[in-house]
């Protein structure tokens, strides 16, 4: 183990030398790889920030449950039990026939109640769902239909579907660009270490003449792919942030406008070690494929 770690330690100093050797052409590569990483996580950062703030913008998703004529006082009281009784719901209120035809007189249409000889309207309750699945409201709305009593319920959740609907094409859409970002990172890592084994030919021959193995030959050249990647990583780390901050006021100022309160957040400890990690993954690729490549035509 301890020779293993030796190893590694020399390859990581040969490693740096690498880099070192044009710090220029290094950190170009790191903000090239940094900004390509970035697009696709900065985008699903915000999607996320955007399913989140889904229940918190404009006004929550109702139920209308509409009793059955005429009037039942004791399957109203039965209904309302049962909704006090039901854990999956943020709240609900009991609308009476008099307060429904108050309120449609209240819209503008005295005139045509005025002319209404008895009061066509039903009993209803109004339900607020817990959550933002429109699933779970469509799960909710059967199950209301099937109560004793109610003759009618509409569900209003069609905007929530809609936004669900939109954020998952837009995850779909960056993950696709992401993917297509990741071949591209692993080819700009590829030729960069191949422009380095060519510029280093004649060492590397040299050295497979003093008995060098090519696990000893390709080890630093791993460890460049990876550190390069894991500049990358940091590039893209500082520019999501960087995004973040900029956005954070005017989406805060557009929540306010909409009554809600939101900030966006930046990126959970897991979410910043998954990008380095992917991008240490992306130039461990490009420099295995590329060293591998340039050992099978020097033997």
């Amino acid at each position: 183990m301890k020779g293993w770690l030796h190893q590694q330690a020399g390859a990581i100093v040969r490693a740096l030398r690498h880099l070192g050797r044009n710090p220029l052409g290094s950190l170009l590569t790191a903000i090239v790889i940094g900004i390509a990483l970035a697009l696709p996580a900065g985008g699903l950062l915000l999607l996320e920030n955007a399913n989140r703030v889904v229940g918190d913008v404009g006004e929550k998703p109702e139920i209308s449950i509409f009793m059955n004529m005429p009037p039942d006082a004791a399957q109203s009281a039965e209904v309302e039990r049962r909704l006090t009784d039901l854990p999956s719901l943020s709240s609900f209120r009991y609308v009476p026939r008099e307060e429904a035809l108050e309120q449609l007189a209240a819209g503008g249409l005295q005139d045509v109640v005025s002319d209404l000889a008895t009061n066509p309207l039903p009993d209803a309750f109004v339900v607020t769902p817990a959550g933002n699945d429109p699933a779970a409201f469509d799960e909710l709305a059967e199950q209301f239909r099937a109560w004793p009593g109610v003759h009618t319920v509409q569900l209003d959740s069609a905007w929530v579907e809609r936004i669900h609907a939109l954020i998952d094409l837009g995850r779909q859409a960056f993950t696709l660009l992401a993917a297509i970002l990741a071949a591209a990172l692993v080819v700009v890592t590829f030729n960069t270490i191949r422009l380095q084994l060519m510029t280093q030919r004649t060492e590397i021959e040299v050295s497979r003449l003093l008995g060098a193995t090519d696990n000893f030959i390709r080890r630093p050249y791993l460890w460049t792919g990876m550190l390069q990647g894991l500049l990358g990583g940091l590039v893209a780390w500082l520019l999501v942030s960087a995004m973040i901050n900029t956005l954070r006021e005017p989406v805060a100022n557009l929540a306010t406008s909409y009554g809600a309160s939101f900030a966006l957040g930046q990126p959970s400890l897991a979410e910043v070690a998954t990008l380095l990690g992917v991008a240490v993954a992306l130039g461990f690729a490009g420099a295995a494929l590329s060293v591998d490549r340039h050992l099978r035509e020097a033997a």
